[in-house]
């Protein structure tokens, strides 16, 4: 019973990520519902891990890293730095990913976010000229969907929860 809740929980995740990362892409926006939505299937994912596995302790790590997470990241939104939605999306990310995966998580990120600015910045180098001239309008506008790759990030993190191996 808990391995199909626990595969249900994924799915949905799944999908809710590939949503925020779409909608993200599209209007450079994240709602609210999303991350509320996203922060709670995490948390019942994670209590489902701890009630199998008879430890709190991924659960107590991620919640832990969520506050973490957006009491250091709300002075860059306040500078205009960074949307309240990628502020509020990177809190609920450790939720999802809990303690075992944000090494994993950090290092997914960081190769996603990079690759993102490198297309962002050489627009020329992708195939179709509407995609072209998208990230070209992006460049201009100065604003990157950066909930692109934090969700591209979680989706692998997922993805590789479901092949079995703890942490990194």
């Amino acid at each position: 019973m808990l391995i199909a809740a626990s595969i249900l929980v994924k799915a949905v995740l799944f999908a809710l990520l590939l949503r925020v990362a779409w909608r993200d892409f599209q209007t450079q926006r994240i709602a609210n519902g999303d991350v509320l939505a996203l922060g709670l299937l995490g948390i019942a994912g994670l209590t489902l891990g701890a009630v199998a596995d008879n430890s709190w302790w991924n659960l107590t790590v991620g919640a832990i890293a969520g506050v973490v997470m957006f009491v250091a990241l709300l002075p860059f939104w306040l500078l205009r730095k960074l949307g309240a939605g990628d502020v509020k999306l990177l809190a609920a990310a450790p939720l999802v990913t809990g303690g075992d995966y944000l090494f994993a998580f950090a290092l997914l990120l960081l190769v996603f976010a990079a690759l993102t600015a490198f297309l962002v910045k050489n627009p020329i180098l992708l195939p179709a000229p509407a995609f072209r001239h998208y990230l070209e309008h992006l460049e201009r506008k100065g604003v990157v969907p950066f909930g692109v790759p934090i969700s591209a990030s979680l989706i692998g993190i997922l993805c590789l929860a479901s092949l079995g191996p703890k942490g990194f």
